[in-house]
C-alpha cells in the first residue's frame, strides 16, 4: 500500500490477532477477482475506448460519491449529472473535480473514502490527500493517464485481475455491447445478468408498454399468463447466451406468493388492464419472484433478491433525474412470512441457488442466518449498498456465521458502477474477512489451517460456485 492507505488498514488493533490477519491477507491478496453482480457499463468493454476524463469517470455515474454530496447542498448539475428533460449540466470536468476535491472532507470516515484513496494511490499514483490544493494536479494525473492506452478499459480489466465481471441489463436490452464483446474475439470473460424490473413491476413506469414491447422482441402473447410466461423464458435463455448466470431482483419487499395457474392468470389480466389495485400490484411481483424461482430450477440461473429498499425515495429527483440517484433508502424487512410461498414452493430444491440480500441489518441474526441455515435453496449475499462498508461485513459475519455458517454465504459482491472502485472494495473485504478470521484463530474458535482454507473459499471459490461462473 502507499501512503494513502497504510498497510494495515481494517486489521485488529492487537498485535497477535494483527498478524494473522495479516499472514492470512498475504495469501488472499493477489487472487482473481470474480464480480458476480454489478452495474458497469459493457460498452466499456465493447468499444476499449479511453475515458473521457477523471470526473466521468469517478464522480458523474456513482452516487456513492454525489448522494453525499448532494446531501450537502450541492446540486447534481454542478456534479454533471444529466437532467431527463435535457437541461443543462455542469460538463467541465474540471470543474466537478475541483467542486469534489473541495469537499472531500464530507466522506472522511466513510467507505467511498477508503476506495478512493485506494483507487488514486494505487492506480494513479497519487500520494497527496485529496484537497483544494490539490485538485488542480491530481486532475491533471489522472487526465493524463487516462490518456495512455495502459489506462482503457480491457487494458484495466486485465491489470484488476477480474478473472469475470458480470453486468446488468433489462429484460428488454438488446445486449448490443455483450454482442459486440464475443464478436470482437477478446478473451475478457463478461457476462450479462437479467433483470426484468421494468416487465415484471406494475409500478414500473411505462409498464404497460413495456410488456407490449416484451412480446415484440419474444414473438410471445404477452397479453395473456402463458405467453407471458413463454417470453421470460426466451429472454432468459437469450441472456443464457450471452453468459448470464444469474437474475437480479429489487423488489420493495421480500413478499412472494404461489398462486394456482387460474389465479395467477387472473391476477395477469387484471394487472395487465393497468386498473389493478395496490395489493393486487403487490401480489404479482411476489408472484413473480416465485415464478422466476421455478424457471430457475429448469435453466440454472441464480436467483438474487435484495428487497428492503425504498427505491427513489424523492419523487422530485426522480422526475428531474431519472432511477438510480442515490435515494433508495432502507426499509424494515420481513424475510420469514414474507419469503414462506416460494420456500414451500422449492425451497428445499439443493439444485436451485436464490441469494438473499438486505439492507436491513436487525434481520441478520433473527431471520435471514436461520432460514440459510436450514433451506438447501438459499445463501445470503453478504455486501449490497450501504452495507459494503467495513462495519457491515464485519456485523454480517458476526451475526450470520454462529446460524448460518460460512459456506451458506457467496463469497463477496461489489456491485459497482464506477469500474476502478472495484479492486478497493474487494481489497477492504478480504481485508475484513481475514481479520475475523484472525479473530476466531485467536479465540480457539478456529484451527489456524482451517482460517486459511476459509480465507480463500470467502475471497474467491464462494462466489464462483454459487454464481456457477
Amino acid at each position: 500500500m502507499t501512503s494513502l492507505v497504510h498497510a494495515d488498514v481494517l486489521f485488529p488493533s492487537d498485535p497477535g490477532i494483527r498478524a494473522t490477519a495479516r499472514a492470512l491477507y498475504q495469501t488472499v491478496a493477489g487472487l482473481p477477482i470474480i464480480s458476480p453482480h454489478g452495474h458497469t457499463d459493457p460498452r466499456w468493454y465493447a468499444l476499449d475506448e479511453a475515458f473521457a476524463d477523471p470526473a466521468q469517470l469517478l464522480i458523474v455515474p456513482d452516487h456513492y460519491i454525489f448522494r453525499m454530496l448532494f446531501s450537502q447542498g450541492i446540486a447534481l448539475e454542478d456534479l454533471g449529472v444529466r437532467r431527463l428533460d435535457g437541461s443543462p449540466v455542469e460538463a467541465d470536468g474540471r470543474r466537478i473535480w475541483r467542486l469534489f476535491a473541495e469537499n472531500y472532507h464530507l466522506f472522511r470516515g466513510t467507505p467511498t473514502r477508503l476506495w478512493m484513496d485506494y483507487v488514486m494511490s494505487s492506480l494513479f499514483q497519487i500520494h497527496e490527500p485529496l484537497g483544494p490544493e490539490t485538485a488542480e494536479t491530481s486532475y491533471e494525473q489522472i487526465a493524463d493517464k487516462l490518456r495512455q492506452p495502459e489506462f482503457r478499459p480491457r487494458a484495466l480489466f486485465k491489470r484488476f485481475n477480474i478473472e469475470v465481471i458480470a453486468t446488468t441489463e433489462g429484460a428488454l436490452d438488446d445486449l448490443r455491447w455483450h454482442r459486440m464483446i464475443r464478436d470482437s474475439g477478446w478473451d475478457g470473460r463478461v457476462v450479462t445478468a437479467y433483470r426484468p424490473d421494468a416487465v415484471v413491476d406494475p409500478d414500473f413506469e411505462g409498464f404497460p408498454a413495456n410488456l407490449d414491447q416484451f412480446g415484440q422482441l419474444t414473438g410471445e402473447d404477452t397479453g395473456t399468463w402463458s405467453g407471458y410466461l413463454a417470453a421470460h423464458r426466451q429472454r432468459r435463455a437469450y441472456f443464457k447466451s450471452f453468459g448470464a448466470t444469474s437474475s437480479d431482483h429489487g423488489h420493495a419487499t421480500a413478499d412472494t406468493a404461489n398462486l394456482s395457474t387460474a389465479e395467477a392468470s387472473a391476477l395477469f389480466n387484471r394487472v395487465r388492464s393497468g386498473k389493478a389495485e395496490a395489493a393486487d400490484r403487490r401480489l404479482f411481483r411476489g408472484q413473480m419472484l416465485t415464478e422466476m424461482a421455478k424457471m430457475s430450477l429448469d435453466d440454472g440461473l441464480v436467483l438474487q433478491i435484495h428487497p428492503g429498499s425504498w427505491r427513489n425515495h424523492s419523487p422530485a429527483m426522480m422526475t428531474r433525474h431519472g432511477r438510480d440517484m442515490g435515494f433508495d433508502i432502507p426499509t424494515r424487512t420481513d424475510y420469514v412470512g414474507a419469503l414462506k410461498p416460494l420456500l414451500d414452493a422449492v425451497g428445499l430444491e439443493k439444485d436451485l441457488t436464490v441469494v438473499l440480500f438486505t439492507l436491513d441489518e436487525t434481520s441478520y441474526a433473527r431471520e435471514l442466518a436461520p432460514l440459510a441455515g436450514v433451506y438447501p435453496a438459499l445463501k445470503l449475499g453478504p455486501a449490497w449498498w450501504f452495507h459494503d462498508s467495513p462495519e457491515g461485513m464485519r456485523r454480517f459475519r458476526e451475526m450470520t456465521t454462529e446460524t448460518a455458517g460460512f459456506y451458506n454465504t457467496v463469497g463477496f459482491n461489489d456491485d459497482t458502477r464506477a469500474f476502478p472502485s472495484i479492486p478497493a472494495r474487494h481489497d477492504i473485504a478480504r481485508r475484513v474477512d481475514c481479520a475475523f478470521l484472525a479473530r476466531l484463530v485467536a479465540e480457539h474458535r478456529l484451527r489456524e489451517e482451517e482460517a486459511f482454507d476459509l480465507a480463500k473459499e470467502l475471497a474467491y471459490t464462494l462466489a464462483k460456485k454459487a454464481y456457477r461462473l
